[in-house]
């Protein structure tokens, strides 16, 4: 579950960097829209997360690596998420799974923006 956490702050931060370097209004939203949503996201999911398993405990600083435009690092992350989501929370844990549809649709939502709102 840290690593699951750690990616979704690497992308809030990610994010963050690109949405005060952009040029492009439509991506300027887009991108605030998202780093302001996923950091309320991934604490919901870890506080209830911890309510049902106890303490996560180490939440990894992860490096940036990312390479590209930010469509592409943050599809490269949701990717991540969608392989690793049953490894981080038991399948049968329904209500955290929830939170984590809730999660990859922001990160959908957000790529749908970059990618067709000019």
């Amino acid at each position: 579950m840290g690593r699951l956490i750690a990616i979704l702050f690497l992308s809030r931060d990610l994010a963050h960097r690109e949405h005060l370097r952009t040029s492009s209004y439509a991506q300027h939203m887009a991108l605030g829209g998202f780093y302001e949503d996923i950091i309320g996201l991934a604490d919901s999911l870890a506080e209830a997360y911890q309510g049902r398993n106890g303490l996560i405990g180490s939440v990894p600083l992860l490096k940036d690596d990312a390479e590209g435009p930010i469509d592409k690092v943050l599809e490269k992350h949701l990717s991540w998420v969608e392989k690793s989501r049953y490894t981080a929370v038991e399948k049968t844990e329904t209500a955290l799974q929830n939170m984590i549809d809730e999660i990859v649709a922001l990160y959908l939502s957000t790529l749908y923006k970059l990618r067709y709102l000019k």
